[in-house]
Order: structure tokens, then sequence, then C-alpha cells
């Protein structure tokens, strides 16, 4: 591929596309029910529309709705979303061996763009940590698909809202499409015991107030990941030479 020609020819752009298409459904389900959750909580359509455009963080819109709808303090919802979306710490660091190289403006750009499903996918593809001229247009295959599918659903949703019935049971579906999407992520043993002790700790906390629990199962899941890390047993080191023998 020439220097001048578009990402959108090369054909890592194809493969990342067609490699999310096949998990966009799951990302299109919950885009819906977000949208129509925005709206049916109070939101209203404006702010929903603004909030679905700038954000782009699903389970962070989520979690913050019923706080802003119940008018909690502000440094509990900015709290919230900051522990929803811890993980994209853990992503950033991941990519920073292939994307380190790149000017500020330009990563900035795709952090805005980044998402679960696509740090998977890229990991994937690319599982040795150094940089290579295929990363970035797929890289931005799946991101466009991903972003696709999210925002033209969510806004469906926030159209739609006041139309769609709430026995329909959206919120049933989203929840299933976002365990669709979380045990995509669930690759070791290490994410299942995070996923359990999250799911755990969730269910425990659940009587606290403003929603709480999703903290506390966050606040558990990074703090048992931190554990695992730090008492995982070191590789053994290779085997010194046998010394000569002198006889």
């Amino acid at each position: 591929m020439s220097v001048s020609e578009p990402l959108w020819r090369h054909p890592e752009f194809r493969r990342g596309a067609r490699e999310m298409v096949g998990i966009a459904l799951g990302i299109a389900a919950w885009g819906l029910v977000t949208g129509v959750a925005m709206v049916k909580t109070g939101l209203g359509v404006p702010l929903s529309v603004l909030m679905s455009l700038l954000v782009f963080a699903g389970s962070a819109q989520l979690a913050t709705l019923p706080l802003i709808v119940s008018g909690a303090p502000i440094w509990v919802v900015w709290a919230t979303a900051i522990c929803v979306n811890l993980r994209f710490v853990i992503f950033s660091a991941g990519w920073r061996p292939y994307f380190g190289h790149l000017p500020r403006r330009q990563r900035m750009w795709q952090a805005y763009f980044t998402a679960d499903l696509n740090y998977v996918c890229f990991m994937r593809r690319f599982p040795e940590p150094r940089p290579s001229p295929e990363q970035l247009p797929y890289f931005w295959g799946g991101a466009v698909v991903n972003w696709l599918a999210w925002q033209i659903l969510s806004l469906l949703g926030i159209f739609l809202a006041d139309t769609i019935p709430t026995a329909w049971g959206l919120g049933f579906a989203g929840t299933l499409a976002l365990l669709g999407l979380v045990g995509s992520l669930l690759s070791d043993r290490a994410t299942w015991i995070a996923a359990v002790v999250a799911g755990c700790a969730a269910v425990a906390a659940y009587s606290l107030p403003l929603k709480l629990n999703i903290v506390t199962a966050i606040a558990a899941a990074v703090a048992i990941g931190v554990l695992m890390d730090h008492f995982k047993a070191p590789a053994l080191p290779a085997r010194m030479a046998a010394p000569e023998d002198k006889t």
C-alpha cells in the first residue's frame, strides 16, 4: 500500500471490519438498550444524543444514569464513571507498544474510538507487542464498525424510546447482550476469577444506595486482579550450564 493510499483500502482494514461484524449484533443490542434507557430515565432527547456521541461508553452511561436522575452528588457520578472505565487504563498500557510512537493528537483521536472488543480482537490479531504497518488499518477497520453499530442503534433507541413499550423487556435483552460481550473477554483463569468476585461483590452490596454496589464490585475485581498479579509465581530461571569437567 502506498503512503498516500487511504487506510480503508488496506486489506487489514477490511479484515478488522469483517472480524468486528461478527460481534456487532451484541454491541448494537446494547446500544439500543442504552439509548432507550437514557430517554426513559428522564434525560431527554438532546442530552441523550449528546451523551451518546461524546461519552461513547455504554456501561458508564448506564451506571451513572440513575445517579444523575436521583440527584446524587456530582463526585459520586464522576467516581462511578471513572471506576467503571478503569479498564481502559489497562487497555491503553497494552496498546502503547503498538501506537506509542504516533503523534499525541492521533493517539487521543484513537482513544475515543477504543472499546473492549476492539482491544480483544486486536490483541488476538497482533500478539507480539511491536509496531507494524498493518496494525493501524486493522484498528480502524474494527473501530469504525464498532462505533457505527453502537451509535446507529443507540440513536435509534433515543428517538424511538417513547414508542417502545417497557413491556418488551429491553433491560433483560440488554443484560443478555452485555453478558455475551463480557464472556468474550474472559480468556484465562485470572479474568474468570475477577469476574466471579465482581459478581459476588455486586450481589452482596446490592442494598447500598446510589448504585454503589457497582463501585464495590469494580474495586473488588481490581483488588483481586492486583493480588493475583502480585503473588503470581515468577518464571523459573534458565538452567545454568553445567560446569566443565576438569578431570
